[in-house]
């Protein structure tokens, strides 16, 4: 074994062949080895005991909207990654949109990893955008180390990140599926999204309406088609209705190449608890009935659903209006999701093991992230210790994020991050973070 500097060392350590004491030695911020629990601490290296607290690999989330640059007031690289780290996650991939100018471009890339290089508490690495005129810089972008590419079938919602169209959308997959790229898709469709009811004001189900199942699973069936037709590579974002499962479970079947996220807030709230007037609930698509979430839980038990990411899209409070027509929509759980999945899991009956499957392994694998995602030899030593007995309030003003508007205000959560660990460094330590210490990630290292 190379001169190990740390073993860490706990009763429940979270490795791919399941759950066991350990002590993980640390080389190089590298796992040099996974050994028995009472093994022999090595000459020079420093013991940290963590008793009966569990040893997760960090958790990986590749759908965060950090907006920066451009509209840092509603969240920033500095305050993201804080509520990242906190919430036991230690690699990120930024969403290109939101910030201004977007990931469209490598002139634009290389602007967001500028302003990220000095902020980044964890490692981040970014995703470029596919917009209906810039299929000539998808390779560029691809060569340059964004991870995919991210598109819209419906309105993004801000002007300079345009939907595609069914021919753009096919002119955009023949181009990565020439070089091997991924292609990760908000799949909700126009026309369905068109007919809906609209109305304004603040009743819940009325906004409900106005994005139906229907939306997302025609939007879904297309994509597999084109997916089909092409053989593209591509990745279903936010499910968020259960009516899609079998269309994607099919699909995977037959071969396509497809994989698709849920998020915390679809597996933890329900559209019957949502009050009137609460757009701190509002995000697309929507937090669909209790008998939906069930079934997203049944996907995620089975396996057609790949894995759980936050997507955590925040803005400014004002913007945050009592109208759910005209609200900004999207839900802030950088620094809550593993307590909230953790807490659902539990209740449903599933162990650690299945919710490091899907907030890890299940995100690392989705990226190519070969040195994350799991505690064995040879990953970056990303670690997240949690007390999962411990229970919390979630109190807003206790959160990392720039903008402090949270679904979760008042719920009482299992699970409570002691400490995040980056390469072997530990970077919180009982909701104290040290100065930024995190890498750019590139898809081709």
């Amino acid at each position: 074994m190379p001169d190990v500097q740390l073993v860490l060392r706990s009763t429940r350590v979270i490795t791919p062949e399941g759950t066991r004491p350990a002590s993980i030695a640390v080389s190089g911020g590298t796992i040099a080895a996974v050994l028995p629990y009472d093994a022999e601490v090595p000459a020079g290296a420093r013991l940290e005991d963590v008793g009966d607290h569990a040893v997760l690999p960090g958790l990986v989330d590749t759908h965060v909207h950090v907006n920066d640059p451009g509209r840092t007031e509603w969240e920033g690289f500095w305050t993201a990654t804080r509520a990242a780290a906190a919430g036991g996650i230690t690699t990120l991939l930024d969403m290109p949109l939101n910030s201004l100018p977007p990931t469209t471009t490598v002139e634009h890339l290389r602007v967001k990893q500028e302003v990220a290089r000095t902020k980044a508490h964890i490692d981040v690495g970014f995703w470029g955008g596919a917009l209906p005129d810039n299929v000539k810089d998808l390779r560029p972008l691809y060569d340059a180390g964004v991870f995919g590419f991210k598109c819209f079938l419906s309105p993004s919602g801000v002007d300079e990140f345009p939907e595609l169209d069914q021919d753009q959308l096919a002119n955009s997959l023949a181009e990565t599926a020439g070089f091997g790229g991924l292609m990760i898709v908000h799949a909700e469709d126009p026309h369905h999204l068109a007919a809906a009811p609209q109305r304004s004001g603040g009743k819940y189900a009325d906004f409900l309406a106005s994005r139906p199942r229907d939306a997302e699973n025609t939007a879904i069936g297309n994509l597999i088609a084109q997916a089909r037709r092409l053989n593209a590579r591509i990745h279903v974002l936010h499910l968020s209705s259960s009516g899609a499962l079998p269309l994607i479970a099919a699909a995977k079947a037959e071969g396509i190449r497809i994989t698709v996220e849920s998020c915390p807030h679809f597996l933890t709230l329900t559209a019957e608890e949502v009050p009137d007037g609460a757009t701190e609930f509002k995000c697309c698509p929507p937090i669909r009935e209790a008998a939906n979430q069930d079934a997203l839980w049944a996907g995620l038990a089975d396996g057609t659903i790949d894995c759980v990411v936050s997507d955590h899209s925040p803005s400014t409070a004002d913007l945050k209006t009592p109208d759910f027509a005209s609200a900004w929509g999207g839900i802030s759980s950088l620094q809550l999701g593993l307590p909230a999945v953790w807490t659902e899991a539990r209740r449903r009956g599933h162990g650690l093991e299945d919710v490091v499957r899907w907030m890890s392994a299940g995100p690392a694998h989705l990226a190519g992230l070969e040195r994350k995602g799991a505690i064995e030899a040879g990953r970056d030593a990303d670690f997240a210790v949690l007390d999962p007995e411990a229970t919390f309030t979630v109190d807003p003003a206790e959160l990392e994020h720039r903008n402090r508007v949270t679904a979760y205000a008042g719920r009482t959560l299992h699970g409570v991050v002691t400490s995040t660990w980056l390469r072997g460094v530990r970077i919180l330590d009982h909701g104290t973070l040290t100065e930024p210490t995190g890498r750019l990630l590139d898809r081709n290292c």
